[in-house]
């Protein structure tokens, strides 16, 4: 059998008859040149939700490829259409969202109800507001400190389970007395911690976490109770922010970055604690002040408008699919057959992530035949239209990111390509 595959490359992926060819990308690129006048042709319709199976046959023929990439990551294509249709002239207003101002009527409305359907989605309490910021996590990774520390020598604790909470730490030690109460640096970031062995100080102003390391492919399922005075959780959900229902009310701060599930880079959305507000470090930048923010409804400056648009595009798809507890069903049966695929390889394929903790978001693998067949395996995929598998430039091997706007047959036709791979590179 394998050496019948040798002879066929591709096989189990082009015997496929009754699978449409994609087209050729350069005629996709070329297509979006006559955007005016597409826009003007397509209806309501468009942005009416259809069947899975129809829209992961729609995303294949007309994108051409699936897009495994970390981030910036794939974003619906109904809402992709829904953006292309508004864009000229949106909601008749005879301006592009591009270039009306942040303080007019109708970008002030599309605000709003990005909020409001975030609030939805998460079941934001009242407790806690919702700002819309620029700067991407890292800029939080300092924030955070500043506003919660009242000054350098302020503790702090850390758990670092990956490269993402690494950074994060080093940068809270320039403003504050952080420490690692946890680390996962000797384990190669494969596992999370028994909560009871992370060693936090109860001086410490808060305890931070990365709820799913982009990276290293390890996320929390569940999280720690912080054991600080204040009660303060602090959240880096950068890459898996509204993949799932989250109790935002045990947190006192959660960040994302929001390139990866819920819109393109350019914003990043904060959930904070309305009682940890207003008492930054004299030394925070004005844009760094929570306050700053909360006090101006996320419009103290010009905010990225058109990111913040497709956000809010993207949560009215979310609540039409039914929710997050929906969207969380999708993509651990997506994650589910990719991981079943890995361990059912007999080790032809790798996933060093302990099973418990395995991310639904992520999912990092390398071949047992070594680098070159990574090479050549990501090569490959990409002639088959499966794009942006390579692993992160500081871990290597590959890794499939499945954020929420991944369709099932994306992840269906990963797994027949390393299954007709393995047979033909026995």
């Amino acid at each position: 059998m394998a050496a019948a595959a040798a002879t066929t490359p591709h096989s189990l992926l082009l015997q496929r008859a009754a699978t449409p060819a994609a087209p050729p990308r350069a005629a996709i690129a070329a297509s979006s040149l006559s955007l005016s006048a597409r826009a003007a042709r397509i209806s309501c319709a468009a942005v009416a939700a259809p069947s899975p199976a129809a829209a992961a046959a729609a995303d294949e023929a007309e994108r051409g490829v699936y897009n495994f990439a970390a981030g910036p990551a794939t974003l619906p294509l109904s809402v992709l259409k829904r953006a292309q249709a508004e864009l000229v002239d949106y909601h008749g207003s005879g301006m592009s969202i591009m270039e009306m101002s942040h303080r007019g009527k109708e970008f002030d409305a599309a605000i709003k109800k990005a909020e409001a359907d975030l609030r939805a989605l998460l079941a934001v309490p009242d407790t806690h507001a919702v700002l819309f910021l620029q700067g991407g996590a890292t800029t939080q990774f300092a924030a955070v400190p500043l506003n919660l520390c009242a000054g350098p020598t302020d503790p702090a604790d850390f758990v670092v389970s990956g490269s993402w909470s690494d950074k994060s730490f080093k940068e809270a030690k320039k403003f504050s007395a952080a420490s690692v109460a946890w680390s996962g640096k000797d384990g190669k970031y494969t596992a999370l911690p028994p909560f009871d062995a992370i060693k936090q100080n109860p001086e410490a102003r808060f305890l931070h976490i990365c709820s799913n390391e982009t990276i290293h492919g390890v996320e929390f399922k569940d999280y720690p109770e912080p054991r600080n005075k204040s009660g303060i959780l602090v959240a880096d959900m950068s890459s898996n922010f509204c993949s799932k229902p989250v109790d935002v009310s045990r947190f006192g701060v959660i960040y994302a970055g929001a390139q990866k599930n819920v819109g393109p880079s350019g914003v990043t959305i904060a959930i904070v604690r309305k009682d940890l507000i207003g008492a930054a470090q004299p030394v925070t930048p004005v844009m760094l002040d929570f306050k700053t923010h909360a006090d101006n409804a996320s419009l103290y400056n010009t905010p990225p408008c058109f990111a913040i648009y497709i956000c809010g595009l993207v949560f009215e798809d979310l609540l039409a699919q039914g929710g997050l507890a929906e969207v969380e069903k999708k993509n651990a049966h997506k994650a589910g057959i990719l991981y079943d695929t890995v361990d059912a390889s007999s080790g032809y394929y790798i996933c060093p992530v302990d099973k418990s903790v395995r991310s639904h978001m992520n999912v990092p693998f390398t071949l047992a035949k070594g680098p070159d067949f990574e090479k050549q395996f990501i090569a490959e995929a990409d002639k088959e239209s499966m794009v942006q598998l390579k692993g992160h430039r500081s871990v290597g091997g590959v890794r499939a990111s499945i954020y929420n706007a991944m369709p099932l047959a994306g992840v269906e036709k990963l797994v027949a390509f390393m299954k007709d791979f393995q047979a033909r590179n026995p």
